[in-house]
């Protein structure tokens, strides 16, 4: 006989449930939304905060993962191809002059790209904009050996469209990208002469990791990928079918008549594969060293579901490590974290990102041109004493922006003609050229004036601002993953408070 449960216990338990049930549905509050926005979104805008702040953990994450177009804000650049073999055919003063050509489009292609990642609209654009980034360190490829600002433009709107698609997708795409074919020598492989690079790279950096494969795995693999090649006019991959060994491969235990693609679904077949796509999203997103355990799951689920980028994301997201106390405060910002999340979280008026460029490069994350095929090492790797004196500068000098651009719109709104001479007109804003732009001495005629007039455009109004925050210890809530460490803040005001937070240690993390 089953014993009579009483009705106050069934309803005790009832009570008990929906508690738990509605404890995601909760509002998440200011401090988890900012850690949210601040770990996917290069920060936000204090008006998403506030948005974010009413919903909760999963509302938020589904929000963040609502994403379904990839068209960039502002149409790219138009680039044109000019094959890198067209420089051996032309005099020293040509071949000078086309590097400097390519110098300039390659600077147009970064303001360009970090003009999205400042605009991006919502949240849920900015996620796209970070994996885009994530995406571009995973599959490395640099401008500096592919020579071409074209090739490294398409490459990013390729890795913007796939960004949060799906996995098979974007890898048989990269592997095809023509960018990756000049870069890894795809086009110098060959039936019986075959060049591993690629070969050996997309299982070590791509899909599996070190210690999943041997060298016989590559050789073998290496055939596979023969045929894999450029058309040099036009910039475009082409198959040359007559380039690509047609025997048998044997490949991680699989043996076959295998072409790339073959090789490629190999490798996705391997649970290798998603374990280290995971643990390499867990070290973006949530700590350094990953939870094997907790990875290993959510890598199990990230296979099962054909390897969907946004599921692997939400398990990561929704994770209690994601949450977890012990996990704030562990990540070192990137640079496009310092540069592209303080202009977002200040709402600094950036019309063109070009100085920032520039910035980038000096902070050591100089885009479209990783350091080299394993990508910038990030962590605690974007810390040492010249970057660490170069973020600070770029905190002082961003904050002097507000005066300058009120110099700059009075004297535009008054219609005051500017009668100082060219040097003097270069020395106000001397101090600011260094800092945004190290590489602008030696830009040359339009890329100079260019970089003069973004500077003279950027806006900051710090009184609207500090207005957002009744009191100093919001606002050093909103810039801060950590009480602050800094002199005792009742010292200070308006813009020298504001000072005091950005460059308090605890603004390098996350």
């Amino acid at each position: 006989m089953i014993p009579r449960i009483p009705r106050i216990a069934i309803a005790i338990g009832l009570w008990a449930l929906l508690l738990a049930l509605n404890a995601d549905a909760a509002p998440m509050g200011r401090d988890e939304a900012r850690h949210l926005l601040n770990r996917t979104c290069f920060g936000a805008p204090q008006r998403e905060l506030v948005e974010f702040a009413r919903l909760s953990r999963e509302q938020a994450i589904d929000r963040l993962l609502s994403s379904r177009s990839a068209v960039p804000i502002q149409a790219p650049p138009v680039l044109e191809f000019v094959s890198p073999a067209g420089l051996k055919s032309v005099s020293d003063e040509e071949r000078k002059a086309l590097i400097r050509e390519e110098f300039r489009k390659g600077l147009a292609a970064r303001a360009w790209w970090l003009q999205e990642m400042i605009s991006a609209p919502t949240p849920a654009d900015a996620l796209r904009e970070r994996m885009t980034l994530f995406w571009h360190n995973h599959f490395v490829s640099s401008q500096q050996k592919v020579k071409s600002a074209q090739l490294m433009l398409q490459q990013n709107l390729l890795l913007r469209r796939h960004a949060l698609g799906n996995f098979p997708d974007i890898l048989h795409a990269l592997s095809k990208d023509p960018a990756m074919i000049v870069y890894l020598d795809s086009a110098s492989n060959r039936k019986g002469s075959p060049n591993e690079n690629f070969a050996r790279e997309v299982m070590e950096l791509f899909t599996l990791g070190e210690g999943h494969y041997s060298e016989q795995d590559i050789k073998e693999a290496a055939r596979a990928f023969t045929g894999w090649s450029l058309e040099r006019e036009s910039g475009r991959f082409l198959w040359r079918v007559q380039a690509h060994d047609q025997g048998v491969k044997h490949v991680l235990g699989a043996a076959g008549d295998f072409d790339g693609d073959a090789v490629l679904d190999i490798l996705l077949r391997q649970p290798a594969t998603a374990e280290f796509i995971v643990d390499k999203l867990w070290r973006e997103f949530v700590s350094p060293e990953p939870d094997v355990k907790e990875s290993r799951r959510i890598a199990a689920i990230f296979r099962s579901s054909g390897y969907d980028i946004k599921t692997a994301l939400r398990e990561l997201l929704v994770s209690p490590a994601f949450w977890a106390k012990e996990n704030r405060a562990t990540l070192v910002k990137s640079p496009a974290d310092l540069v592209v999340g303080t202009l977002r979280t200040l709402e600094i008026r950036v019309p063109d990102a070009l100085p920032f460029a520039f910035t980038m490069r000096s902070l050591g994350q100089d885009l479209f041109a990783p350091p080299n095929v394993k990508g910038w090492p990030g962590g605690e790797a974007w810390i040492n004493s010249q970057t660490l004196l170069a973020r600070k500068q770029f905190v002082e000098r961003l904050l002097q922006i507000e005066y300058l651009g009120k110099e700059m719109a009075g004297v535009e709104a008054a219609g005051i003609p500017d009668q100082r001479t060219p040097m003097q007109a270069d020395r106000r804003p001397r101090q600011l050229r260094e800092e945004f732009g190290k590489g602008a001495a030696a830009a040359e005629g339009d890329t100079r004036m260019r970089m003069l007039q973004a500077l003279a455009e950027i806006r900051f109004d710090s009184n609207k601002w500090l207005s957002q925050f009744p009191d100093r210890q919001a606002l050093s809530a909103a810039l801060l993953p950590i009480a602050s460490r800094s002199a005792p803040l009742d010292e200070f005001q308006g813009l020298a408070l504001l000072r005091v937070l950005l460059l308090d240690p605890g603004y390098q993390l996350k």
